[in-house]
């Protein structure tokens, strides 16, 4: 079985080496799973836009590297409250904020998102990319 990582007493257990090493190995499958789930609803029109949406702001394979090693470990389930890669519901309402504030809240944290996101090795044009990303099919 395989588990992400939790919080527990405020420490972050690392993620199981397989996850890691799926997540990094299989990215561009990752990137087209999530297209297909932000399509799931539409119209067939619809689908087909949406996967394709998703697929154009798939990220470099380094920065997905980046986000199966830190983002996903909060973004894939919503451990915490963190918005679902790809679910409308959870990014409307914060997309309304506009990319300047949820870059801002990547930086420095906000509610149960620590400051940088857990990815230390990202720059600001990364953290960009993957909110980018993780909101992908979203209007």
């Amino acid at each position: 079985m395989i588990e992400l990582s939790f919080w527990i007493s405020g420490v972050m257990m690392p993620a199981t080496d397989n996850i890691q090493v799926l997540m990094t190995k299989y990215w561009h499958v990752v990137g087209l799973a999530i297209g297909m789930l932000v399509s799931t609803g539409c119209e067939k029109g619809e689908q087909a836009v949406a996967v394709e949406e998703a697929v154009n702001v798939t990220p470099s394979e380094g920065r997905m590297r980046l986000w199966a090693n830190s983002c996903a470990l909060c973004h894939v389930t919503g451990v915490g409250g963190a918005p679902i890669v790809g679910k409308h519901d959870d990014w409307a309402d914060r997309l309304k904020q506009g990319s300047d504030v949820l870059l801002q809240h990547t930086l420095e944290g906000y509610n149960n998102m620590p400051p940088l996101g857990y990815c230390m090795a990202c720059e600001k044009e990364d953290f960009s990319a993957l909110i980018e990303f993780m909101a992908a099919g979203t209007p």
